[in-house]
Order: structure tokens, then C-alpha cells, then sequence
């Protein structure tokens, strides 16, 4: 049976959506609060839970998790029926959003870890622009099929975070699927986080919350910089 998505409406009128998917072995909670202090007014925020699966990296033990990951090594067996499966999972929540009035270009996808390793590929495989794509601590899963795969626009915006003391998900996997993504896409961005290990902080978080504001033209959020560490702890240290 499928978890239902928490959701976090919109304070002002809801005009744009944020899709964020949580790491491996979290919950659509893992997230919740920490969105909720940075995403814009108009934003309604929904974080989905993946469903429990065995993963073959912890030796089969089930856990919830978007596709089944065999490796770490980024030219490793990938699980690529899984992949498409739980993209197409995505593509049917975009659908949802839209067929409630928010345009496929005031939609944003996110994730952590795996999750943001599928928001990347959904929203490259994805029939409509999107606002952006925020990948946290993260790949390009199913690499070597792009750009073939592409069926969205290249002008998508997508903002690429990863901490250089990542010892889960290495920091140079992060940099070379941005380089990759670069050779096919137009507006890619990928920040360093001096320090920062499979986790996030309050600096990511900031950057999330003026990115968001960017690309919904939604400034109602933007304060003097102040610390969201309560929130942030919680999204720590899951693949």
C-alpha cells in the first residue's frame, strides 16, 4: 500500500508546486519541515514517500526507496526498470499539479541523495518545461542514455548542490554529472559546500530558499539569513 505525500499548502495563493524527494530509507516527513521555512508563499510543498522495496546495496534488506540500488560505483549496474517505473510516479504527480491549475512551468522538482538523482532524471524525461530542478548531494542516474533520453526543453534551470566531504555519495560524482549535463543542458549550476558531508545545511537551505524565490518570482520568504539548523537535522546522513 502506497504512503500517502505530505503536503504543505500554499500561504498565499497557490501558484506554484515543489515535488521533493526524500533519500533512501526517509519518509516524505524527513523533509517537510525544513521546505516549509524556505519555500515561497504561493508554493504549496509535496514530499512523497517512496515505497518499501528491498535494496540490494544493505544485502536485500527493504527499506523505502525510489529503485533498487546495486552500487555505488557511478559506472555500476544501474536498476533501469526501476528508474523509469518511479519517474513515470513523478510524472503522474506533475500531471496531478497541472490538472489542478499550476502550469508545468511554475512546477519544481527536488530531491536528496537517490531522490534527487530522480528528480533530475524525471525531469529530463519529463514532456513539458519545468520551473527548475534542485538536486541535492546527488547523480544522473542512467547516464550513459543521455542525451538520448531527453524529452524536455534544455533550458531548464537546474541548481546542483553537493558537500565536498561527502563520503556516501562522493563529491566527484556530483561533478561529473554536472559536467555531463552541461554538454546537453544550458542553465546548470553547481555549488560546493566546503565541509559538508552527506548532509545538508543551513547555507544549502538559504541557497534552496533564493533559488525557489528566483524562479516563482516569489520574494514574500526572503529575510535576513537567519538559522534553519533545528530543521535541517533531520534530512542528515540518509542516502
Amino acid at each position: 500500500m502506497s504512503i500517502a505525500p505530505v503536503i504543505i499548502e500554499a500561504t498565499a495563493k497557490h501558484t506554484a508546486t515543489l515535488i521533493f524527494m526524500h533519500g533512501l530509507g526517509d519518509t516524505g516527513h524527513g523533509w517537510s519541515s525544513a521546505l516549509a521555512a524556505i519555500r515561497p508563499a504561493c508554493m504549496k510543498v509535496v514530499c512523497p514517500t517512496a515505497p518499501t522495496q528491498p535494496v540490494s546495496l544493505n544485502a536485500g534488506f527493504r527499506m523505502p526507496s525510489w529503485f533498487d540500488l546495486k552500487t555505488l560505483d557511478i559506472s555500476g549496474p544501474e536498476d533501469e526498470e526501476g528508474i523509469k517505473q518511479a519517474s513515470q510516479n513523478i510524472h503522474s504527480m506533475i500531471n496531478t499539479e497541472i490538472e489542478k491549475g499550476v502550469p508545468a512551468e511554475r512546477i519544481v522538482l527536488g530531491g536528496f541523495s537517490q531522490g534527487g538523482a530522480l528528480a533530475l532524471y524525471s525531469a529530463l524525461t519529463y514532456n513539458k518545461p519545468l520551473a527548475g530542478v534542485v538536486a541535492l548531494s546527488c547523480w544522473l542516474p542512467l547516464h550513459k542514455q543521455f542525451p538520448g533520453l531527453k524529452t524536455n526543453s534544455d533550458e531548464i534551470p537546474i541548481f546542483q548542490c553537493h558537500g565536498d566531504f561527502d563520503p556516501v555519495v562522493p563529491y566527484k560524482f556530483g561533478q561529473l554529472s554536472a559536467s555531463y549535463l552541461k554538454n546537453f543542458m544550458k542553465n546548470v549550476t553547481f555549488k560546493t559546500y566546503n565541509g559538508l558531508s552527506h548532509s545538508s545545511s543551513e547555507e544549502e537551505m538559504d541557497d534552496m530558499k533564493d533559488i525557489l524565490a528566483k524562479w516563482t518570482n516569489d520574494y514574500s520568504n526572503i529575510k535576513p539569513r537567519s538559522s534553519t539548523a533545528s530543521n535541517v537535522e533531520q534530512c542528515c546522513h540518509i542516502l
